[in-house]
């Protein structure tokens, strides 16, 4: 039998784009009637399950034996997941604004881009607007490949009561751009963390600048879309978003660089079989407390995947440990860990435990 033709191919394409259609059609159905069981069994049902969804995407990614990229299959249910779920629940994600941010990024690549999303102008309000319920759920910036934690998040965990209900990674890619590449630059606005993350390149290019730190990326590139003579560090999605000329591409000093973010919300969550904990711990003042806090980790096999040490808010050289550990707060392994631990330390918050990011 010889190659099919090019008509040949592209009807064969349409007859399965109707099936495939058809398939999602009777997904979303399904999707509608499982809203309506648990709105039977109770009108308070929480609709997102950050573990039941980590647990389908694995699955994906496990049986996937096509010509796709697991992650890239695993992106095309994400969307088909987050187009179902707002038929049984809306979600309102709080994240960093304004538009165009890595936050927003991280939200969408986490929740899928059926969710509204709203904008906040610092950690705090994130926290606040999960906290009064204007947003479901939140996304904060935690830790970054090059500086380490983010202080204003960690002061915020420590302070309020919501749990971290899940994980998400993006690359960081800072992107040079001003609203006329032909001009000459004088001054260079930013976020203080891309500031730092871009130093080398920018002394190495732009020795002269001014270096004004604003309070995300995107609003960087807001400002500088109307002044004169000025250029932002910010993502490739606000360069189209604000309509800015590229002056330089991937200007961070480290390639490979990469931002956590943590999903916060009101709720606890189930294991999913492959999770992480979060706890925020302050030892006692004597000699040997680190090890005393970290003995009962070793002792019942578990893995410590973070340890960041970070001043107490509003207390003068005194400090905590924001640490990360492999397992759920409910295995038993873990749970006589964290007993032990609250016997030997001052103040122990578990903060959450949440599937590893599968995305």
């Amino acid at each position: 039998m010889g190659k099919k033709t090019l008509t040949e191919l592209r009807v064969g394409i349409d007859t399965l784009d109707k099936e495939i259609q058809s398939l999602i059609g009777k997904r979303a159905e399904l999707a509608g009637e499982v809203a309506e069981v648990k709105k039977a069994d109770d009108i308070n049902s929480v609709f997102y399950r950050p573990e039941r969804e980590a647990q389908v995407l694995r699955s994906i990614i496990e049986r996937n034996e096509s010509q796709l990229k697991d992650k890239d299959m695993a992106h095309i249910f994400r969307e088909i997941m987050s187009a179902c779920l707002a038929l049984e629940q809306p979600l309102n994600v709080a994240y960093l604004g304004p538009e165009g941010t890595f936050t927003q990024e991280a939200a969408l690549k986490h929740f899928g881009h059926a969710v509204s999303t709203l904008d906040c102008a610092s950690i705090d309000e994130i926290f606040y607007q999960v906290e009064k319920g204007n947003a479901h759920y939140g996304v904060v910036p935690i830790e970054n490949s090059s500086n380490g934690v983010i202080g204003g998040t960690v002061d915020m965990l420590y302070s309020q009561d919501l749990k971290i209900c899940g994980e998400v990674e993006i690359s960081i890619q800072h992107q040079l751009m001003s609203a006329d590449q032909s001009i000459e630059i004088k001054t260079v606005y930013a976020h203080q963390q891309a500031l730092d993350q871009c130093h080398r390149w920018l002394a190495n290019h732009y020795p002269n600048v001014e270096l004004k730190a604003v309070s995300s990326n995107a609003l960087a590139a807001r400002i500088v879309k109307d002044e004169v003579g000025a250029a932002a560090i910010a993502s490739e999605a606000a360069l189209s978003l604000y309509d800015l000329e590229r002056v330089a591409k991937n200007i961070e000093d480290r390639a490979g660089n990469t931002t956590r973010f943590l999903i916060l919300s009101k709720e606890s969550i189930e294991p999913s079989g492959e999770d992480k904990t979060s706890i925020l711990v302050v030892t006692k003042h004597e000699s040997g407390a680190l090890l005393d806090l970290l003995e009962p980790f070793k002792d019942q096999g578990i893995n410590m995947v973070q340890l960041a040490r970070h001043p107490i808010p509003g207390v003068k050289w005194e400090y905590l440990f924001l640490i990360d550990i492999e397992g759920h707060q409910e295995d038993d392994a873990v749970k006589a860990a964290l007993a032990e631990v609250e016997k030997r330390v001052v103040k122990i918050n578990v903060l959450g435990s949440y599937p590893v990011a599968v995305l």
